[in-house]
């Protein structure tokens, strides 16, 4: 049975892409691959190239030729309640692009536990390669390891953000701009204390607040969620005199608003609030979200991209992390009330309903 394309022409080749672009097959592999450090220019030669020709990597004779299952596994704790979708999207799609599906799998038990079962799903050449999501024992893959596993750093063992993920750095930026805004008073409402992306934003907040000599209100430590969002705001005392508040996500940034808007305070005209994440609803809330985007897509591409370069063998490609997170102010941030005053004074803000 041979695999040629419903119209009948024979099937491009990965030599004829290169052909066409003129490049080396290399590049051209190195590009379905989806890796950096290809020029714009040359990019654009592969793409009209494999547009004209029709070009679809034949993953029947690959897998022949090279005994290979054309399959990778992404591996999450079995009982993770958190899924990173953006990451899981934009690895999945890099994979896709070379050729490779995916499944993801979930593996029980600690780390010396998922080590053993991802070499046990490697043995059994069910894939041709792991990138693990969650942390895999150092005693059973060592550092250094050539086999096809790639160990994404940036969640712990219950899939919390560490690492670049946990980097509270964008919190120093959206204190910097809400005081650009005139704000001087600032609340924090924080995610849960076991993270270290709470942590991090918390320790940032605090110190960029003490750096351009504004003050804070404080801290609540939340859970995350809507409900301490919106309780935050609710217990807020009349004369707390806040006008700016940064939210631990997204999911408390509504919260919070919502908690203002039930006690009559406009958003932002009162009182500014920002989240983080840049989740998709912050775009169609009312008002419209302030918040942080972190580009996961690309950090998923990334660790996909290592993963390949590994099964063929060649130099893993080094991540590009200098770009990945913006804030992006939407409607529910703007300039300080024009009528703040800092302590008991701006009780008019926060009457009690």
């Amino acid at each position: 049975m041979t695999s040629e394309p419903r119209n009948g022409r024979k099937r491009a080749t990965i030599w004829e892409v290169a052909r066409a672009a003129g490049v080396s097959h290399q590049t051209v592999s190195r590009y379905l691959r989806n890796e950096g450090g290809l020029r714009p220019a040359t990019r654009e030669k592969i793409d009209r190239a494999v547009a004209e020709l029709d070009y679809r990597p034949n993953l029947i004779a690959r897998s022949m030729r090279t005994r290979r299952t054309n399959r990778i596994a992404i591996v999450l704790p079995e009982l993770t309640s958190f899924v990173p979708i953006p990451v899981l999207k934009g690895a999945a799609q890099t994979a896709r692009e070379a050729g490779y599906s995916t499944d993801v799998v979930g593996l029980e038990g600690d780390a010396v536990r998922r080590a053993e079962g991802a070499l046990a799903l490697l043995d059994s050449r069910q894939v041709d390669g792991l990138l693990s999501f969650t942390p895999l024992s150092d005693t059973v893959i060592a550092p250094g390891d050539r086999r096809p596993i790639v160990i994404y750093g940036e969640y712990d063992d219950h899939m919390h953000s560490q690492g670049h993920f946990a980097d509270g750095r964008p919190a120093a930026e959206i204190v910097r701009h809400l005081a650009q805004l005139g704000h001087r008073r600032f609340l924090h409402v924080a995610g849960s204390a076991d993270w270290a992306s709470a942590l991090n934003r918390r320790a940032v907040y605090e110190e960029t607040v003490a750096q351009l000599g504004l003050e804070s209100y404080g801290v609540v430590v939340g859970d995350w969620s809507v409900a301490s969002g919106y309780e935050a705001a609710r217990d807020l005392p009349a004369d707390a005199g806040v006008t700016a508040v940064l939210a631990a996500n997204d999911y408390v940034a509504m919260g919070v608003i919502r908690g203002f808007q039930d006690r009559g305070l406009r958003v932002p005209e009162d009182v500014s609030v920002f989240g983080w994440d840049d989740e998709q609803f912050t775009q169609y809330f009312k008002p419209t979200m302030s918040t942080v985007r972190l580009d996961r897509d690309t950090m998923g591409r990334q660790a996909m991209s290592a993963l390949l370069a590994l099964i063929d063998g060649e130099p893993q490609p080094q991540p590009r992390l200098e770009s990945t997170f913006e804030i992006v102010p939407r409607g529910s941030s703007g300039p300080a009330p024009r009528a703040e005053t800092v302590g008991p004074d701006t009780s008019v803000l926060f009457s009690d309903m």
